[in-house]
């Protein structure tokens, strides 16, 4: 029975006995004290906790749910799901205890043609909490349960709440055994992989207080009605009537793993656990991102944005370990919609935007993956190189904070590699990152902070600037002001006694008229200095930073480096001329991308911010997609054309409504006054509303290198470039770059390129070369193992250490090998080897003959884990698994010879 199909039966089921079906609810409903929706009764928590009153008295719904607490485990298990749809009947009210499971039961148990889903009612357990005689009795009479399948167990399993304060109650959880090759008797306290848990009743009676665990609770009393609230896991359901394993092999989810496969060089459950878990965290992963995306979410670095984004880096990051190289992420977004687009028609309706926002952050996190992980590998090779076992929280705070590497991929990576991360150093980087971040904010910005020192100065007037015609400029010091408190004067700290403001103090200056710039519109502050005159010439300051306050006063935030400043005196205040000279070239050059952008991409390329400073610039505008690499070179053509065209730059000022009139751009939302300063550089081609610094002709920006693209949230990219003497140094370093691969490869420069691509061609021969190698080395060692087994009882044994370096992949083709020229009678075969990164692979095998006496594969894996720290898996005849200690390697298969001699003794 398809999933589909599975759906409309129970909602048929519920509606044919009275309930309202009510739509699904997004998985971002507004609840504070949820990141998403993760139970079917989420929308209708004001219901049962009396705070509104239902339209309805029974309802019943299918819900997209997402859990991510366990997003690590996916893929490792197959019990472990990131979304899955919640199949509930809820009553307010109405209905009770009884009802509930005379309903659960009918729908699992009436026949096919009856609208049922014909389960076998022998294959069916309940487990009730620990004194619910009621539930226990009920399940007795209408399902004729003898009480041997009637379980009872504790809080933590049959005692149900949100986690949260709010609705709470006993519960009655309904099982199905998949029968005695999926595990032990004895029912759910017995096995819960064998007995799996398909629907939970929960009878809806309290309200519970605050508590950190699902026992440690206080109930505060009785919610105003007994309600119902059930929860049916369809993709387990689904499990259980398509006949399948686990949910990665039912119909929604299966149809991901065959796309992957159908690309990727390595198949899926072919003996390698590891590739294994990376096809599950593909499917689970793929659609759940779909869903929130379907549902609003766009990739982000906090909240649920950070989910979505952690959820496509680690799907984009498994295809590269399957090896697939080539994009992917559009593809399983089309699988995805396929797939569940029936249940979910919004999936077909808005794919276009769940596309295209799930393959841009595929473009962006590929960029991301192939400069961070290069620097992972130096970093760990670096940290096995010292003797360590631990990457340093430096390195991975400079992996996350200057590469955009995130910690959690680190973690993974140095797992994979047999390291360690310190964890905790790398978030005291983080915490002082903030702390570093809010003080410099809170230094350098006044928006909210108390002004009252400033307003007689705001209201005296505004400075005049001068910048735009000097660097330098005589002015008189309107107000000085230590830490936000205005003083009389000022001195060196190591001036006198009298002196005021020191080591570690915020001093301020104002002055009636400054050349130097306050940082707006993108332009940072100008850097230089104020001095005194005549008998005060001794008096020197470094201006640090400029702030506008009510944006008509200019702040100087300065270091006092010798003698006295008193308000009244008369200083020269002067620009770096080093510093504005580049100013001039990045905010120029800035109206320069702007200009080209548009005339690559067409009028909705909006400005969305910018930020420019000497010598760098970075643009951000408002378009969806990245850019080809065609409309980049285009867009650092044109920039660069219009450099050399020598454009003169003119400035003018002009009320508003007529600037706008003429074309001039304005960024959108910023508040202007009715005189404007219009900024036109080559008649049409730029004309923007600017207060900037800016260069005399365009020539004066120097050349301009587009170093990036990327996005920066939904439907908003940004670029960023070097300009003048920046732009050179950069351009020299790739010209040195590209001259020392001439050299090494002796070929003139134009020849690199495809002397590289023979290069790549001629290491991809060997490497097949070596793999043919290799593997007729491993055949000679199956032949070798074979003709060394040894006999326990009647049963041939191979159980061998074999050459360190070899994978599972290896040890899996080898004991077929081997297995084989075992000849006739019982044949086990253990083979395991100390592998790359400090991993422990081991892969058992056992024939017809000796699982007749009794002997499994997933049983003997079991014993080599225990050895070797690790975990393991698979079927009676093969199974693997992989470790982290291999000392314990000799232990290991000791363990299994024991295991075998006592199993050989007793047949």
């Amino acid at each position: 029975m398809q999933t589909h199909e599975i759906r409309k039966r129970f909602l048929d089921h519920f509606v044919k006995a009275g309930h309202t079906e009510v739509p699904s609810a997004s998985v971002i409903l507004d609840d504070p004290n949820l990141l998403f929706v993760n139970a079917g009764m989420v929308q209708f928590v004001p219901y049962f906790l009396g705070a509104r009153t239902p339209p309805y008295s029974r309802a019943t719904s299918i819900q997209k749910c997402i859990r991510t607490p366990d997003i690590d485990e996916v893929g490792i298990t197959t019990r472990h799901n990131t979304f899955f749809q919640m199949a509930g009947n809820f009553s307010f009210g109405d209905y009770f205890k009884r009802e509930a499971i005379e309903l659960a039961w009918s729908l699992l148990t009436s026949g096919l043609d009856d609208g049922g889903y014909g389960l076998d009612p022998e294959r069916l357990w309940a487990t009730v909490y620990l004194d619910d005689d009621e539930a226990a009795g009920l399940w007795r009479e209408i399902a004729g349960l003898p009480p041997e399948r009637i379980q009872r167990r504790g809080m933590a399993d049959n005692y149900w709440s949100m986690g949260i304060p709010g609705p709470c109650g006993p519960s009655s959880e309904i099982y199905y055994d998949r029968g005695p090759g999926f595990g032990v008797d004895g029912g759910p306290v017995a096995n819960e992989d064998r007995y799996l848990e398909i629907w939970n009743l929960v009878f809806m009676q309290n309200e519970r207080g605050e508590g950190t665990s699902k026992e440690d609770y206080e109930i505060l009393g009785p919610l105003p009605r007994k309600n119902i609230d059930t929860g049916m896991g369809v993709e387990r359901v689904a499990l259980v009537l398509q006949d399948v394993h686990n949910v990665y092999e039912t119909d929604l989810l299966r149809p991901v793993i065959d796309l992957v496969q159908a690309r990727a060089p390595r198949r899926y459950d072919a003996g390698n656990h590891a590739d294994d878990v990376r096809y599950r965290i593909i499917a689970d992963h793929s659609r759940t991102a779909a869903i929130l995306i379907g549902d609003g979410v766009s990739p982000g670095n906090d909240g649920r944005g950070y989910v979505l984004r952690r959820l496509l880096r680690r799907v984009i990051r498994s295809a590269k370990l399957l090896g697939i190289d080539t994009p992917i992420v559009g593809d399983l977004m089309a699988t995805v919609r396929d797939s569940m687009g029936p249940s979910y028609p919004e999936l077909i309706d808005d794919f276009d935007r769940i596309n295209r926002i799930a393959v841009a952050e595929e473009t962006a996190f590929n960029r991301t993956l192939a400069s961070g992980s290069r620097l992972f590998d130096e970093v760990a090779a670096a940290t096995k190189s010292a003797g360590a076992s631990v990457v340093s929280g430096s390195d991975a705070f400079t992996l996350h904070d200057t590469y955009g590497f995130p910690i959690d991929l680190t973690l993974e990576m140095a797992s994979e590699a047999g390291l360690a991360v310190d964890e905790g150093g790398f978030h005291e980087l983080m915490l002082q990152q903030r702390q570093r971040a809010k003080a410099d904010a809170a230094a350098r910005k006044h928006a909210h902070a108390d002004l009252t020192a400033y307003r007689e100065l705001v209201d005296a007037g505004p400075t005049e600037f001068t910048g735009f015609d000097e660097l330098s400029s005589e002015a008189k010091i309107l107000g000085i002001f230590v830490d936000g408190r205005r003083v009389p004067v000022v001195a060196h700290a190591a001036h006198g006694e009298a002196a005021m403001g020191g080591v570690g103090d915020r001093v301020e200056l104002v002055l009636d008229r400054t050349p130097l710039y306050a940082e707006s519109g993108g332009q940072i502050a100008d850097v230089g200095s104020i001095t005194g005159v005549g008998s005060g010439a001794s008096a020197k300051a470094a201006v640090t930073d400029v702030q506008k306050i009510a944006k008509t006063l200019w702040v100087h935030r300065v270091n006092v480096e010798s003698g006295e400043f008193v308000e009244g005196d008369t200083v020269v205040a002067a620009v770096d001329p080093e510093w504005r000279r580049g100013a001039t070239q990045g905010h120029s050059g800035t109206h320069m991308v702007h200009a080209a952008l548009r005339e690559v991409l067409g009028p909705n390329a909006v400005q969305a911010g910018s930020l420019n400073r000497p010598g760098y610039l970075r643009f951000d505008f408002n378009w969806q997609g990245p850019l080809t690499e065609d409309q980049r070179t285009r867009i650092e053509e044109v920039t660069n054309e219009a450099v050399q065209a020598d454009f003169e730059v003119h400035t003018f000022t002009e009320k508003l409504e007529k600037a706008k009139a003429m074309g001039a751009m304005a960024l959108f939302g910023e508040a202007y006054p009715d005189e404007v300063r219009v900024v036109e550089i080559g008649g049409p081609f730029s004309l923007e509303l600017c207060g900037g610094t800016h260069v005399h002709n365009s020539a004066q920006i120097g050349p301009v290198t587009i170093l990036g693209e990327s996005s920066i949230g939904s439907g908003v990219r940004r670029v960023e470039a070097y300009v003048g003497l920046d732009s050179f140094r950069h351009l020299a370093k790739e010209r040195a770059l590209m001259a020392a691969l001439a050299s090494s490869l002796k070929v003139p420069s134009e020849e690199v390129p495809a002397r590289v691509a023979g290069l790549v061609e001629r290491l991809k021969a060997a490497e097949k070369e070596l793999e043919r190698s290799r593997l007729a080395s491993a055949r000679a060692a199956a032949t070798n193992a074979a003709a060394g087994a040894e006999r326990i009882g009647n049963v041939h044994l191979v159980a061998q250490r074999m050459a360190s370096g070899m994978t599972a992949a290896d040890l899996r083709s080898l004991v077929g090998d081997v297995r084989g020229k075992l000849g006739a009678g019982p044949g086990v075969v253990a083979l395991i080897a100390e592998g790359e990164g400090g991993t422990v692979p081991y892969v058992v095998a056992a024939n017809a003959e000796a699982q007749d006496l009794g002997i499994r594969a997933d049983d003997l894996v079991k014993r080599l884990a225990a050895a070797v720290d690790g975990r393991g898996g698979g079927k009676a005849d093969l199974a693997q698994g992989s470790g982290k200690d291999a000392a314990g390697i000799d232990a290991a298969l000791d363990a299994v010879r024991a295991e075998i001699a006592v199993i050989a003794r007793a047949s």
